[in-house]
């Protein structure tokens, strides 16, 4: 999905996106902020590479942990550490950016969560950890801060712009808060461009002039539809739809409760409790 950003300057609008007189593509990366992977791309020699980490994997889990010293570690150090750390290992944040803390969703959430979702002053679901409290824009902005890094230790110069995907069904207040995740890792956002739209273009649907189609996108958080009708090599979004509880996450809190309870009627020992059992 992510190499899409870059094939997608075919089209007028995503070439007004990614070019300017006076300045190269390689300047600015794409990002796809996952709620379980994240990673980045950037445009070399007319072609689109997702660039590796520092572990050599071409995707970084999208988890910030904080150590007993304060320490903060994104990533795959991050996950590895999640065990002995639960309650300071905050992941699947994506899901509660631009949310309310008495929402629904967040709410749902709460319960499965080994971190502590807290209420801000303005109402706003937000995390905790170490006795710190975090929006989710901020908890975006450590992870695109390592794909910053990850993006400037490969091209060896300063990334100071990018184009991010968002689901589909993401409203104003969940953009504006992409944009505000990029804006305190130092990284201004140029576009942010729905994660359907991307995917079509990375299977070069773009050149299907005249067509409506069906995107389907199963990721870690959500599960949702977009219809896309193409002109011009324009993506237009028709109508979109979908479950904002049914994502990789989803499935695997389900296969934990069917475990949880199984070892509960076969034990009598229930784990629910225990935080560090359910990483």
């Amino acid at each position: 999905m992510l190499t899409s950003l870059f094939r997608s300057q075919r089209a007028p609008l995503q070439r007004s996106l990614l070019s300017t007189s006076n300045r190269s593509l390689s300047s600015i990366v794409g990002i796809d902020l996952g709620t379980t992977n994240s990673c980045v791309a950037v445009m070399e020699s007319g072609t689109p590479k997702v660039i590796e980490n520092a572990e050599g994997q071409r995707t970084t889990p999208s988890v910030v942990a904080f150590s007993e010293d304060g320490t903060r570690h994104v990533g795959d150090v991050a996950k590895r550490q999640a065990v002995q750390n639960p309650e300071n290992t905050l992941f699947a944040t994506k899901r509660l950016i631009g949310r309310r803390f008495d929402d629904q969703v967040t709410q749902k959430d709460l319960k499965h969560l080994p971190y502590k979702v807290v209420k801000a002053n303005n109402g706003d679901a937000w995390v905790e950890a170490r006795g710190n409290t975090y929006s989710p824009s901020q908890v975006g902005a450590f992870v695109l801060t390592k794909m910053k890094e990850t993006a400037e230790a490969y091209l060896g110069s300063t990334c100071k712009e990018a184009v991010v995907t968002v689901p589909a069904y993401f409203n104003d207040s969940q953009r504006q808060a992409t944009k505000d995740a990029g804006k305190i890792a130092n990284l201004e956002v140029k576009r942010i461009i729905n994660e359907p739209t991307a995917a079509a273009l990375a299977f070069g649907m773009d050149k299907n002039d005249g067509k409506v189609i069906a995107v389907y996108d199963l990721g870690g958080g959500t599960f949702d539809i977009s219809i896309l009708e193409i002109s011009g090599g324009v993506f237009e979004v028709k109508a979109t739809n979908g479950d904002t509880a049914l994502g990789g996450e989803d499935i695997d809190l389900k296969l934990q409760d069917f475990l949880t309870r199984e070892f509960k009627n076969s034990s009598g020992i229930d784990i629910m409790s225990d935080k560090g059992a359910l990483q």
